[in-house]
C-alpha cells in the first residue's frame, strides 16, 4: 500500500491549504489516520489524528485551526488548514495505522510553507 500525500504549497499567513491523503488501495483493519509535520531541527510531531469511528484529536498548536477528516470508502482522508501561521511551516506527513496486523503506513509529505 500506498499513501500519496498532496495539497502543500505556499500561502500567506492566515491563509488556508488542503491536504489530502490517498491510499493506492483499500486498506483494511484501519485503527487511525494521521497528519505528522516536521520542519527543519525539529522532531516530528503528530498534528492530528482521525479514529475509524470518527473522534479526532489536535496537537494544542492546530486546535480551532485545522480540521481531519475522512472518506472512510475511499481510504482517503483530509487535512483542512485555516489561519495559517509561519510556525505552521513544515513538510506534512500522512500515515495510517492497522491493529490487526498492527502496521504503519506512510505517505511521501508534502511540503507547507506559509509566509508572514
Amino acid at each position: 500500500v500506498q499513501l500519496q500525500a498532496s495539497g502543500g504549497g505556499l500561502v500567506q499567513a492566515g491563509g488556508s491549504l488542503r491536504l489530502s491523503c490517498v491510499a493506492s488501495r483499500n486498506i483494511t483493519n484501519i485503527n487511525t489516520m494521521d497528519w505528522y509535520r516536521q520542519s527543519p531541527g525539529n522532531q516530528r510531531e503528530l498534528v492530528a489524528t482521525i479514529g475509524i469511528s470518527g473522534s479526532t484529536n489536535y496537537a494544542d498548536s492546530v486546535k480551532g485551526r485545522f480540521a481531519i477528516s475522512r472518506d472512510g470508502a475511499a481510504n482517503t482522508n483530509y487535512l483542512q488548514m485555516n489561519s495559517l501561521k509561519p510556525e505552521d511551516t513544515a513538510v506534512y506527513y500522512c500515515s495510517v495505522t492497522t491493529w490487526e496486523p498492527p502496521r504503519i503506513y506512510w505517505g511521501q509529505g508534502t511540503q507547507v510553507t506559509v509566509s508572514s
